[in-house]
């Protein structure tokens, strides 16, 4: 049984409320403020006076309304039917809360984040007699039409299964029953619960190898980031960060999307909340939403919600992660969650840091960062190994990022996309500036690539990103004296980069056939690219003019090959590739 604390307000400090008489109530309990039943988390302790960050609005509250301490941590409700769901920052399920409030929904409002009515059909993967142990899958749901939900022997609980049922049940009910070594039963129901400022334990972390593909050609070819692994997207106001967001929600291949609304404005959320349900899955076919769970916590929501919002989302992700499943979480954006953090560091009258942030910016980030990972799971099963690839968006004041959370992040993730509103202005987007974006997990996606998808992939790659960082020195040598002055292997340089940057890193979101490219597409866009740069070479070492090397017509099917469906891939690169070496033999004869 949880202890139940009452104190009394004492200070009421916007979302801070410090109250009395809380000598015996621990940090990080939840609280119930007020007769209105305001839900708050105790974040500091000082004799009997406990300090609490409150979810939700506090106008109207005043010293001596009762404080009662659940005697619990902030905790997440897990198990079926999380999956389609959207919830809030301290995981309220929005759409339950509007069918019972309306639009606006009133302070103190509560629904249980798992439906208690619905029935789920649940049936053993094990059988009673057989030793189990923390993370052992016990029991499969069917979630969504493509998605098994993998119900789970709690961590730091094992013995043997003594009775286990099939049929339909809800999520409280006992489906089955183990005995510990103690001989002390305990009944197992689909639903658990877990502290969302304590990661899960797992078996161990392990590197990252391969790639998340995101179907972004800027991304996948030049920038990549490890399955499992950490991506930082910082840029300016209308560089195009939701927008990116949204683009990895949609086509990463990941098993499960965790997408974080996290102090953004309304409309963003809204266009998640309108288009997911729209958009088919290209593995399969079904909506995205059978795969995705949305966390909306808008700017106009209260600002202390955002910082446990962070924390909701990556603890459910690790459950998932724990089934073996492959995880992409999305925050957008961890400025706005630093700004909580920022307010109730003052609100505390804590000593600040760079910028008014609190001192321990740095830890707080790094240890959400932290959780992301490829892990090998707990349990019985030694080959099961679930992986969460965290990508957060930083929305820097003015782009500026010297900004202490621009900083922050980049020393901790190891995928830097650097959006720039030069690149925005001119609607190049993705926005991704190729000369000052890095990826940490260059050389083990090229090892990848190069057995994977083609021998030659890596050097492509090279050669093209060399390409592109000669035409940046040129196009200084070109505004001071013109690009008449330069010499033809300079002009085609500045003719093959043009191609690169219009052909194959700009890609339209809003485009049905350009929103998504397959890893074999884009290797074969990039191979046509640079097939044409070396022939061209060659062509002009041999004497041809380069006028008539310029107005070729396989540079028109090069501009076209995105719009090439990718089930025709294949055979027009073949057939693109031959025509272009037959036309430069010609052009040389």
């Amino acid at each position: 049984m949880s202890k139940r604390i009452q104190g009394e307000i004492v200070k009421v400090s916007g979302p801070l409320v410090i109250a009395s008489g809380m000598r015996d109530a621990d940090m990080f309990d939840v609280v119930e403020v007020s007769d209105k039943k305001l839900i708050g988390e105790i974040i500091e302790m000082h004799g009997d006076e406990a300090s609490i960050q409150v979810y939700e609005e506090t106008a109207g509250l005043g010293p001596g309304e009762e404080v009662v301490s659940r005697g619990t941590p902030l905790s997440v409700e897990l198990g079926p039917g999380m999956i389609g769901s959207i919830y809030d920052g301290i995981q309220r399920p929005l759409d339950r809360l509007a069918a019972m409030e309306g639009d606006y929904i009133t302070r103190g409002a509560f629904a249980p984040a798992l439906d208690r009515d619905k029935v789920w059909a649940f049936k053993p993967a094990v059988k009673p007699g057989d030793v189990v142990q923390g993370g052992d899958v016990i029991g499969i749901v069917d979630e969504t039409e493509i998605m098994e939900h993998r119900v789970m022997v709690p961590p730091g609980l094992s013995g043997t299964l003594k009775e286990i049922y099939e049929g339909d049940f809800k999520v409280t009910d006992t489906v089955a029953i183990i005995e510990d070594d103690k001989e002390k039963t305990h009944e197992l129901a689909m639903m658990q619960r877990w502290p969302v400022r304590i990661g899960r334990p797992y078996r161990e972390k392990r590197a990252p190898s391969g790639p998340l593909i995101t179907g972004q050609r800027t991304i996948d070819t030049f920038f990549p980031v490890a399955k499992g692994g950490t991506a930082a997207v910082p840029g300016p106001f209308g560089s195009g960060k939701t927008v990116i967001q949204h683009q990895l929600a949609k086509w990463a291949e990941a098993d499960i999307v965790v997408y974080i609304g996290c102090g953004e404005r309304g409309n963003e959320m809204t266009d998640v909340l309108m288009e997911f349900p729209q958009l088919k899955d290209p593995k399969s076919g079904q909506s995205l939403m059978k795969r995705t769970i949305l966390i909306a916590n808008t700017s106009d929501m209260p600002v202390a919600a955002r910082e446990a919002s962070i924390y909701t989302g990556i603890t459910i992700a690790e459950y998932y992660r724990d089934m073996g499943y492959s995880v992409s979480l999305m925050a957008d954006s961890t400025s706005r969650w630093a700004e909580a953090l920022r307010e109730m560091s003052g609100r505390l009258e804590e000593m600040p840091g760079e910028e008014g942030y609190p001192a321990y910016l740095g830890s707080r980030l790094a240890s959400f960062y932290e959780r992301a990972g490829v892990v090998s799971c707990l349990g019985s099963d030694k080959e099961r190994v679930g992986s969460i690839t965290a990508i957060g968006a930083v929305s820097p004041p003015g782009g500026d990022l010297s900004d202490p959370v621009a900083q922050s992040t980049l020393r901790i993730t190891q995928v830097f996309w650097s959006l720039d509103s030069a690149l925005a202005y001119k609607r190049h987007f993705p926005a991704i500036n190729w000369l000052t974006s890095y990826s940490l997990y260059q050389d083990k996606v090229d090892a990848w690539m190069d057995r994977h998808v083609a021998s030659d992939f890596s050097r492509l790659r090279q050669d093209a990103m060399t390409l592109l960082q000669e035409e940046s020195e040129l196009e200084e040598i070109v505004r001071l004296i013109g690009q008449d002055a330069l010499s033809n292997a300079d002009r085609l340089k500045l003719e093959s980069a043009r191609s690169l940057r219009e052909d194959f890193l700009h890609q339209n979101s809003f485009d049905d056939m350009d929103t998504y490219t397959s890893i074999n597409k884009q290797y074969k866009m990039l191979a046509l690219v640079m097939l044409f740069y070396e022939e061209a070479q060659k062509a002009l070492d041999k004497g041809a003019n380069f006028d008539r090397l310029m107005a070729l017509p396989i540079r028109e099917d090069i501009a076209r090959f995105k719009m090439v469906p990718e089930d025709e891939v294949d055979e027009w690169y073949a057939s693109r590739r031959d025509e272009l070496i037959k036309e430069m033999g010609r052009l040389c004869g």
